[in-house]
């Protein structure tokens, strides 16, 4: 039988009543033909919860016992999932990591998944069981411990059981019903799109939207995993929700598809560092080993042999990058006269495969912030976005401006 995997996020599964109701939207699937492969996150706040545990009891702990213990919030839902099916008399079975066996490197709280055989679960299949529910997050290391994926590791779970089964589709259902333009709460008039290039939804995700975690849309696009994007808790036709798919299958042909934004950044400039070959690895290369990640980089002209660097970074790592700066100056690798730290900017960004051909889109995006009167402090571009970064006051006007000035409330 063909074979489609359905993802459920922590707000789909937050209560019984909310696993009952995925339930039947398995059993629909199942009704179709399909023998299904059910990917569960923990019930909602549960990781946070278990995080918190962990924290309090141990501030420097053994990532290994971390992985054991906030794994365990998806072995609940898919026991609780499992038996659900089953008093629908739909043959379910839950499956743990570690079980089917979901295999990834060692680094725990951040493991990758290098394979996923097929033969356990598909044995299972053969002998009449419809539907897997598999934990998600979570693997088993080559020492055989548990791992987990990092946040939204669900996401990672899902596209890569509908890569390796060969899945006809992977669903991925949440608590809005499809991407849009922008979000919705903050301009009233984005529009749910159809459908989606990967190579957007990638941008977007890494860029501050929410649907889907970064990784799970870079597997999606290396193996050609259809995604569809869709809510749980509304009825659902054939064409619901939102497909992230190649650009070929993609109708709408505009210059931005969407804007994206993230409230969580900083902006740090180095004042007057010493120009000179080598200078960029001197500074980003501490940044790099401190775990430190950096987005836009901008470095001024030169005069007497100085240089200000700036680069933006997530604005919960600004100690981090603070440290690795200045222990490298303490060591004499990099020589600069000051630091500065600026963790009252947002970045907010215009995305879409249709920048490769039409011009003038930067030329908008600019004098729209401009009529605004919003100051650009850097910006970053791509074959398909362009990012500014600017203060954080005016991020909401910044992206209704330009979903505005795009005009993204139309269909193409």
């Amino acid at each position: 039988m063909p074979i489609l995997v359905m993802k459920f996020g922590g707000t789909s599964v937050a209560t019984l009543d909310r696993i009952r109701r995925a339930a039947k939207r398995v059993g629909v699937e199942v009704s179709k033909g399909y023998d299904v492969i059910v990917i569960v996150s923990a019930m909602a706040g549960e990781t946070n919860k278990l995080v918190g545990f962990v924290n309090e009891t141990s501030p420097l702990y053994d990532a290994r016992e971390y992985d054991a213990i906030v794994s365990s919030g998806e072995n609940v839902t898919a026991g609780l999932m499992a038996l659900t099916l089953q008093e629908m008399d739909v043959p379910a079975r839950s499956w743990q990591g570690w079980q089917v066996p979901v295999k990834t490197n060692s680094a725990h709280s951040s493991a990758r998944i290098e394979d996923i055989p097929t033969d356990n679960i598909m044995a299972k299949f053969g002998e009449g069981m419809r539907v897997a529910v598999v934990a998600g997050f979570q693997g088993v290391s080559p020492e055989g411990r548990i791992t987990t994926l990092g946040r939204g590791g669900s996401d990672t779970t899902a596209v890569a059981f509908a890569a390796a089964f060969g899945a006809e589709r992977c669903d991925i259902y949440t608590d809005v019903d499809g991407v849009y333009t922008t979000d919705p709460r903050i301009a009233s008039k984005a529009r749910k799109l159809d459908k989606i290039a990967f190579e957007e939804m990638l941008e977007l995700a890494s860029l501050g939207a929410k649907v889907l975690q970064t990784r799970s849309v870079e597997l999606a696009m290396r193996y050609k995993v259809k995604l569809r994007v869709l809510s749980s808790f509304e009825e659902q036709s054939d064409d619901a929700g939102t497909l992230v798919c190649d650009e070929e299958e993609v109708m709408e042909n505009r210059p931005v598809s969407g804007i994206a934004y993230s409230r969580d950044e900083a902006k740090m400039t180095l004042v007057s560092v010493a120009d000179r070959p080598g200078i960029a690895a001197a500074i980003f290369g501490p940044l790099a080993e401190s775990g430190v990640n950096v987005d836009m980089i901008i470095q001024n002209i030169a005069e007497e042999g100085r240089t200000d660097m700036t680069f933006s970074c997530p604005v919960d790592q600004v100690k981090r990058a603070e440290k690795a700066l200045n222990d490298a100056k303490t060591a004499g690798h990099i020589n600069f006269h000051d630091l500065i730290a600026d963790t009252d900017v947002a970045k907010v960004s215009a995305v879409g495969i249709g920048m490769r051909s039409q011009s003038g889109v930067a030329a908008k995006m600019f004098k729209t912030l401009s009529d605004e009167g919003i100051n650009i402090k850097v910006i970053a571009t791509s074959e398909i976005k362009i990012s500014v970064l600017i203060d954080r006051k005016y991020m909401e006007l910044a992206v209704q401006a330009l979903h505005d000035a795009f005009e993204l409330e139309k269909a193409a």
